[in-house]
């Protein structure tokens, strides 16, 4: 009976050797910190961090293999409790929100129903889906069920919708979509993205060179959340008050709405949304992201550098802007007229950008008062040219240098800057841009008895803002069109007069305009004396040959040249963009280069090169051109307050007015929401069309 006890004690005595001999070979210290980083993170195993949950992701900062902001639902907050606990530098979390990309108006058709699916990567695996856009949401909730905080719910035409203020950024709704629709979006990225081609992108956003979200904020408009809608336009545009009053509106072109009615007052609105918060008389507060550490210099304190300091200041950069003139606003001070942009409002956009922390020095000129040798021994790791096109192209005729002539630009110039100009009482503008505009309106206002506008082509190939000719023509402004300037004649050393040449169009020259061809004996002789010269303008690059300063490659255009997709020169850490790159062009363009060149700084500064914009959306989106478009009712188009002719005259008070609320409100239900394939439609006439067209196969 002995004999059992002992087996049984002989196995329980080798089995404790065994066992005690694998716990020393097998033995593995436990890190009590792990646990007490678990401790500090919130447990929602959500996987955001790239580790099989928290305990993975708690080993991974204890092993220093993951930095102290790893975990996304935590934070910030937890970031520096985790950073205090294991007595490591704490790093701040930038906030990241899912956001979808499909959030156009009424549903692209659907190629079929099934209802055997109820997933949406299921869905994907047959013929791509059931709805006809190749960009749109599929719309059977996948990304519902995998969210984790409730930020998701399945909305109006089984479009899922986002809560911003539950989302944690954990991504899975971002890996569940099978059509990659949905990406976390911070600050930062909103800045550095840029439109691509497989986005759902309205034809106004494809037109507008700032690639403002147009439909998102015509939107909020809409539900009265115009802090929101002006947020959304400085994603993409700093200075909203002076686009709103100057830009041409070229997102008007591409309104799919003009296929039955007139275009959406696009501008209107943007000018609505930025005059609100200046009425307001507080500031929206708008992120910056933490400091980096980096220097840049920006040369050129017009649009294009506003924009350019704006955005990498938001992107953590210190950046000092250095202007040669009095005051910050390039062009938008001393070109364009009190009467379209008061100086009292670009002021106050131009205080809210150096508001940010950006430094400005003026009245100091590049390549004189201070070198590029010098920015480079001031720690400046990168430098933005955006120094304008401020020289002016001359007309090559007999008389230019009689006294009475003046250049369009240096006439505008002076007359900003407060400098006395002797103003004839008949003036003759030859050019049909925007500056020979405001040369003719400003000189109406400055007491001119007769103004007169020469352009070598006709009213319809003129270069100008349509709406200003317009205006030109309500305050009599005469225009002669088809006529060139053949020479300037003159008395007693003074202009007397223009000697014109009749002209007819050709063919068209490589601007796509018809080509003016002179017709002969076709002469005539215009009375005036005083003529200003607004033909063309070009930068000044004297500043590039001065002593320490590189010697960049240059155009045939007197440009800067530089790299297209990047804008950054022969010299590395030189980037241009602007009028200095493209020759004269927009406001809009000006501050669409600044942000995209805050961009190439950004990633130059921060991971040494420049990663490529893949698929970068240049041209118009062939399914999005459209030629008709069904179950849209005409809606009259509000249009804008203004200043009448008898008060207008005389004084340079803002001609055109702000729209109120009211008309803000019913102007934004005209807009479709569009998207590639689809757009809102009157719910009467959808509703009619689903009757007549019956269930899908």
């Amino acid at each position: 009976m002995w004999m059992p006890v002992f087996v049984l004690a002989g196995i329980g005595f080798i089995a404790a050797v065994g066992l005690g001999i694998a716990a020393r070979i097998f033995f593995v210290k436990e890190d009590v910190r792990i646990k007490g980083v678990m401790d500090i993170l919130p447990g929602a195993n959500c996987g955001g961090c790239g580790y099989a949950g928290c305990a993975a992701c708690a080993e991974a900062i204890v092993k220093e293999e993951a930095e102290t902001n790893a975990c996304v639902v935590g934070q910030t907050e937890v970031s520096f409790q985790v950073a205090e606990y294991l007595g490591m530098k704490p790093k701040d979390t930038e906030p990241h929100v899912a956001c979808p990309e499909c959030q156009g108006g009424t549903r692209a058709s659907r190629k079929y129903d099934y209802s055997g699916f109820d997933d949406c990567r299921a869905a994907m695996l047959y013929y791509h889906g059931p709805v006809a856009c190749q960009h749109g949401c599929i719309g059977l909730g996948t990304c519902v069920r995998s969210c984790k905080f409730g930020v998701i719910t399945m909305g109006e035409n089984q479009l899922p919708q986002f809560n911003p203020n539950l989302c944690v950024g954990c991504g899975e709704c971002v890996r569940a979509c099978p059509k990659g629709i949905i990406s976390l979006i911070s600050e930062k990225a909103k800045i550095l993205h840029w439109n691509q081609y497989t986005e759902c992108l309205a034809p106004c956003r494809q037109k507008c060179p700032a690639q403002i979200n147009i439909p998102k904020y015509i939107q909020h408009i809409k539900n009265g959340e115009f802090a929101d809608a002006l947020l959304t336009i400085k994603e993409c545009n700093p200075m909203p008050l002076s686009t709103g009053r100057v830009c041409p509106e070229p997102c008007n072109l591409a309104c799919r709405r003009t296929l039955n009615d007139e275009p959406v007052a696009i501008n209107y609105l943007k000018r609505f949304s930025a005059d609100w918060e200046y009425h307001s008389g507080r500031r929206l507060h708008v992120p910056v992201a933490s400091d980096t550490g980096q220097k840049v210099a920006v040369i050129g304190g017009g649009p294009a550098g506003l924009s350019a300091a704006y955005y990498l200041r938001r992107l953590g950069h210190q950046v000092s802007i250095f202007e040669k003139l009095p005051a910050l606003g390039g062009m938008l001070r001393y070109g364009i007229p009190e009467y379209r942009l008061p100086k009292k409002i670009l002021d106050w956009e131009i205080e809210g950008i150096l508001e940010l922390g950006i430094t400005a020095t003026c009245d100091v000129e590049f390549g004189k008062d201070f070198t590029m040798d010098f920015l480079r021994a001031e720690g400046f790791g990168a430098i933005f040219l955006a120094v304008g096109a401020w020289n002016e192209h001359e007309l090559k005729i007999e008389g230019n240098d009689l006294q009475g002539v003046f250049s369009g630009i240096a006439f505008l110039e002076k007359f900003h800057r407060g400098e006395k100009i002797h103003l004839g009482e008949h003036i003759i503008v030859i050019g049909g841009g925007n500056t020979a505009i405001d040369c003719a309106r400003s000189s109406l206002r400055l007491g001119a008895k007769s103004v007169a506008i020469v352009y070598r082509r006709s009213r319809d190939e003129m270069p100008a803002n349509p709406a200003e000719i317009v205006a030109a023509e309500e305050e009599h402004i005469e225009f002669r069109f088809l006529c060139a300037p053949n020479r300037i004649f003159g008395s007693n050393g003074a202009v007397a007069g223009l000697e014109v040449q009749g002209m007819k169009l050709g063919e068209p020259d490589p601007s796509g305009r018809r080509r003016p061809v002179p017709i002969d004996g076709a002469i005539d002789s215009m009375d005036c004396d005083m003529i200003i010269e607004a033909v063309g303008q070009y930068p000044d690059l004297e500043f590039l040959k001065a002593d320490g300063s590189p010697h960049l490659q240059t155009t045939k255009w007197n440009t800067i040249d530089a790299r297209e997709d990047t804008l950054q020169t022969d010299v590395p850490y030189i980037f241009t963009g602007g009028d200095c790159f493209t020759g004269p062009g927009l406001m809009v363009e000006a501050i669409a280069a600044g942000r995209y060149a805050a961009r190439s700084i950004h990633y130059y500064l921060m991971e040494g090169e420049i990663p490529p914009i893949e698929d970068r959306q240049k041209k118009f989106i062939e399914e999005s051109l459209h030629q008709s478009i069904i179950g849209v009712t005409s809606k009259p188009r509000v249009h804008e307050p203004l200043v009448t002719l008898e008060d207008r005259l005389g004084t340079f008070k803002e001609v055109e007015g702000t729209i109120d609320e009211e008309d803000a409100r019913y102007e934004s239900t005209r807009c479709l929401r569009c998207g590639i394939y689809c757009y809102d439609q009157d719910m009467e006439k959808l509703a009619e069309r689903e009757l007549q067209s019956g269930a899908t196969v």
